[in-house]
């Protein structure tokens, strides 16, 4: 495993972490479940992200139970908040309130006194920023929180939220956003300005949600016990699943990644770690051979050369719209 700083703080992270969206508490059993992380700790993983909203605030608790007895200084756990984890109207959003409560009961499900980062989940454009930002930083000083994190926020918005950071006396150190060789987005302006104010990416879904793994072929239905066969998990991958072209540029790749003696996870996992403003790449499993592939991404260099093959191959298929930001 290789580790990298995140952002400007001094927290050095994986560069490939574990994380259970669409899995803990929904789509695996929990002995899947505690498999995988048991695989993701032996590959030398050690950041972990998940979310409230996770399975209905399930995932975290898996999360929790799977990472029990081990040395909580050799983790790096983070955590997010923004949509709805109960019925009320102050269950969501970015609001003190839900903050505040919100970050209680994610400790409380990961059984852990601090979470290494807490992450707004999106951008609440119902509540000041100041509001959310000093909650925040309340919550660093009052240890619960070590770092503050963002996710799909724009570059507007994440400017300031950095200078707003700073004038509050705390860091706002990472984005999380979607990206992968077929989802672009933040090249143009969210990575520019990230690397002015000192975030960095842990981008989530770099396999493309599976469909850079080469399995799912164009004019053909997702294997059965694929996640694009899975009725709900394989709904947000619809965009990339109806389109043949697309599917069929993937298939093309699949001789670059011979070439290199690579599996394709393994080639779309180390592309998107050849950007140098992402700190880590997110990798969700259902099986611990699954960890145990996209871990061997960790150090691999790709030649620009290779990497000119892979925008060759994939052309105009790749979206890379800005205004695109938290709409994949």
């Amino acid at each position: 495993m290789e580790f990298r700083r995140l952002g400007r703080s001094g927290l050095t992270i994986s560069e490939i972490a574990y994380g259970n969206w669409l899995t803990h508490g929904s789509q695996v059993e929990e002995d899947a479940a505690h498999a995988c992380v048991r695989a993701a700790l032996d590959a030398g993983i050690t950041t972990f992200d998940t979310a409230d909203v996770y399975a209905g605030t399930k995932a975290e608790s898996v999360l929790g139970r799977a990472l029990a007895g081990q040395r909580r200084e050799g983790l790096e756990i983070f955590t997010k908040v923004y949509w709805p984890t109960g019925p009320g109207r102050n269950d969501r959003g970015l609001s003190r309130k839900h903050i505040m409560e919100s970050c209680t009961a994610s400790l409380r499900r990961l059984q852990t006194d601090y979470v290494d980062l807490y992450q707004a989940h999106r951008y609440d454009v119902s509540v000041p920023l100041e509001e959310t930002m000093t909650a925040f930083a309340d919550l660093v000083r009052q240890g619960k929180v070590l770092y503050i994190g963002v996710s799909e926020w724009n570059a507007e918005q994440i400017a300031a939220g950095a200078d707003l950071a700073r004038q509050l006396g705390i860091q706002l150190i990472s984005n999380q956003p979607q990206y992968s060789m077929l989802w672009r987005v933040i090249e143009e302006e969210v990575v520019p300005t990230s690397e002015k104010h000192g975030l960095s990416q842990i981008v989530w879904s770099p396999l493309a949600q599976g469909i850079l793994t080469g399995k799912y072929l164009p004019g053909q239905q997702p294997p059965a016990d694929s996640r694009g066969g899975h009725a709900e998990a394989g709904g947000s991958m619809q965009r990339f699943l109806r389109n043949d072209e697309l599917l069929t540029r993937v298939q093309d790749l699949k001789p670059i990644a011979a070439d290199l003696g690579l599996t394709m996870a393994q080639l779309a996992v180390a592309w998107v770690l050849q950007n140098q403003n992402v700190a880590a790449a997110i990798i969700g499993a259902s099986r611990p051979e699954q960890v145990r592939d996209n871990v061997a991404a960790a150090g691999v260099t790709l030649d620009a050369d290779v990497l000119a093959r892979i925008d060759d191959v994939l052309g105009d298929v790749v979206e890379r719209d800005p205004t695109k930001t938290a709409r994949g």
